[in-house]
């Protein structure tokens, strides 16, 4: 599904935009603006994944405001003028689509976009009932895995932000099965570190990236039966 915002700062071109992607399949408007200040005041908390941007507006250009978004949101630009193409493509643009709009024309642009989205690497995540539910965790977001101290059953996952997660009778097999193992190793019979969260390894201990009391980082034992893959994994 295609979720677009739309911004053009005539109210006319807006409905009638807004009709004509009522008339196809799988895309759906979240919202519409014509101020691209509040346009940019509200982008970030809303969930869309494509952006119809006019060029010519008053105060702002639509080429400014893919400027600032472009990053994080795909942009289809809409405009009567064709002096704008060479800059709205230099923004890697899905599409520059001239008014009037035809529907035929504004459905190329939004199948040039989903071919897109559907290769775009995807968010690795983990599965699983969880002390909060049936959750899913996108496991970049994972620092630290140990078995929790309440039921050695359950397995406490801490992500980046400090926040703990409670999965509910997994075993570290399994849970080593879903993880990315490029990404991920065990370090005893109780812990599973990210390797982006190692600071410092020996042959002994690692210490990690993760807070500890009085200003210090967590450290990890290594126990003897991970000590050689660990290595091998850091080239040791």
């Amino acid at each position: 599904m295609i979720k677009c915002v739309i911004l053009d700062d005539e109210l006319l071109a807006i409905s009638y935009l807004k009709l004509l992607c009522e008339q196809i399949d799988n895309v759906e408007v979240v919202k519409a603006f014509n101020d691209p200040k509040i346009f940019l005041s509200e982008i970030n908390s809303i969930d869309c994944n494509l952006c119809i941007l006019d060029i010519e507006m008053p105060g702002m250009t639509g080429l400014q405001v893919a400027e600032l978004i472009s990053d994080s949101k795909k942009i289809i630009f809409t405009t009567a003028y064709k002096e704008y193409a060479a800059e709205a493509f230099d923004l890697n643009v899905v599409d520059y689509v001239r008014k009037p709009i035809k529907k035929e024309r504004l459905i190329q642009a939004f199948e040039k976009a989903a071919d897109l989205f559907s290769h775009l690497p995807q968010k690795e995540s983990i599965e699983w009932n969880s002390n909060i539910g049936k959750s899913t965790i996108f496991t970049e977001q994972i620092a630290y895995i140990k078995t929790s101290e309440i039921d050695s059953r359950d397995k406490d996952i801490i992500l980046k932000d400090g926040t703990t997660i409670v999965l509910k009778n997994l075993n570290f097999k399994s849970l080593l099965e879903m993880l990315p193992s490029k990404d991920f190793a065990q370090v005893n019979k109780k812990e599973i570190i990210a390797l982006s969260s190692v600071k410092v390894l020996s042959t002994s201990e690692i210490i990690t990236t993760i807070p500890a009391e009085n200003d210090h980082f967590l450290k990890l034992q290594i126990g003897e039966t991970y000590k050689n893959s660990l290595m091998e994994r850091f080239g040791k």
